[in-house]
């Protein structure tokens, strides 16, 4: 039986903002292109190219299960370890996922990068999935090796705080998953829409999604490169030289969030306005945003953002579900993308290799397993103990 402690854990996202991008420089590299521009103008960046897939899963390959962020209990990992050899894969599990510092941390920043980097070394692992994100990954970034992460591609998998990951990743020129991990996988045993999803694009078969019609949609047709996830771990990347994916041209962004104020979704878009990232975007996926708060006279975040999206004439596509809800499908960070908004609803493909399946998802209807606290907690805005 698990029991969950519940402690409020306060981010002063105002202050880091503001460090972030005050002492950041504007300078960009394109997914595996050694081509770079700096400057405040991030419009005059060139074209943000499409990144190398890595190969897909076959029977046999060894998956790593790696905690860059928070501790995650044994049992989940365990439980997923063995859905994992359920779907032919051999789960390998980091050494240092079974630490814990600062009360909160799996291990120190160099523990959680020596295993990231280990399973980027070992050639007979295929894919990494992220026990569950929380905060910290930004603290590994200036301690993995890109050149590693490029010279050796293999799926990485995991949303939230993953984010900050999924930016190194495609900066490095490699795809790389944004969608469950073991704290849902091993929850749900494998069981939900998430979980078969991710098996499935990881054997080789791409989803099309088709999404319903959104009364906050942007009807056109856009493509670019997918980047973006979280709202509060990618903003502050913008002007890091290292994994700065949003200041290069055509990029198709993609936002969620959860358990934030209207009033701090907001400084955070205006943020990236402030910076000339919206230059760059040729169309904007708006996921889930889980308990936005009602600290302003909006009836969704959608609406709110909805005001500000409307000048820039691109396609905008709401409700896509991905982020922190039951439903989360998984994406391809660093793929190029096709989306087509309509007044009927909209499409969101992927213009790589695999088998294609069109994915209806309205018509997923996973049963909620995690309470919406658990969800945040997960987040890392709340911090939950299992004994």
């Amino acid at each position: 039986m698990y029991i969950y402690t519940m402690i409020i854990f306060p981010f002063k996202k105002s202050i880091v903002f503001t460090l972030a991008f005050a002492f950041s420089v504007a300078s960009f590299v394109g997914c595996g292109d050694d081509s770079s521009s700096s400057g405040s103008d991030q419009s005059n960046a060139g074209p943000l190219a499409e990144c190398t897939a890595p190969a897909f899963l076959k029977k046999g390959d060894k998956v790593a299960l790696l905690s860059p962020s928070y501790s995650t209990p044994d049992s989940n990992i365990q439980n997923t370890a063995a859905i994992l050899k359920e779907w032919g894969f051999e789960p390998v599990i980091g050494k240092n996922v079974g630490k814990l510092d600062a009360g909160k941390y799996a291990g120190t920043a160099q523990e959680r990068a020596d295993d990231f980097i280990e399973a980027l070394k070992d050639t007979s692992i295929k894919a990494i999935l992220s026990n569950r994100g929380g905060y910290g990954t930004i603290q590994l970034v200036d301690l993995i090796d890109m050149k590693l992460v490029t010279d050796n591609p293999k799926w990485l998998i995991g949303f939230s705080d993953i984010t900050t990951l999924h930016a190194m990743e495609t900066r490095a020129g490699v795809m790389s998953i944004h969608g469950t991990m073991s704290s849902f996988i091993g929850k749900t045993r494998g069981k939900d829409d998430n979980s078969t999803l991710l098996r499935d694009l990881l054997k080789g078969t791409v989803p099309t999604y088709k999404v319903p019609k959104h009364k906050y949609n942007q009807k056109g047709k856009a493509e670019g490169i997918l980047v973006g996830g979280n709202m509060a771990t990618f903003v502050p990347l913008v002007g890091a030289s290292d994994i700065d994916v949003f200041s290069g041209d055509g990029i198709i962004l993609f936002m969620e969030e959860v358990g934030e104020s209207l009033h701090n979704i907001d400084r955070m878009f205006n943020a990236l306005e402030l910076h000339g990232v919206m230059e760059n975007v040729k169309g904007v996926i708006l996921g889930e945003f889980v308990d936005s708060g009602t600290d302003l006279n909006y009836e969704t975040t959608e609406e709110m953002l909805s005001k500000y999206l409307k000048k820039y004439n691109i396609p905008v596509l709401c409700g896509f579900p991905a982020g922190h809800d039951d439903v989360n499908v998984p994406i391809v960070m660093g793929a190029k993308v096709k989306m087509d908004v309509t007044d009927n609803g909209a499409t969101l493909a992927f213009d790589m290799d695999g088998e294609k399946k069109d994915v209806d998802t309205g018509k997923l209807t996973n049963k909620p397993t995690l309470s919406k606290a658990l969800l945040k907690a997960l987040a890392g805005k709340i911090f939950a103990i299992e004994e």
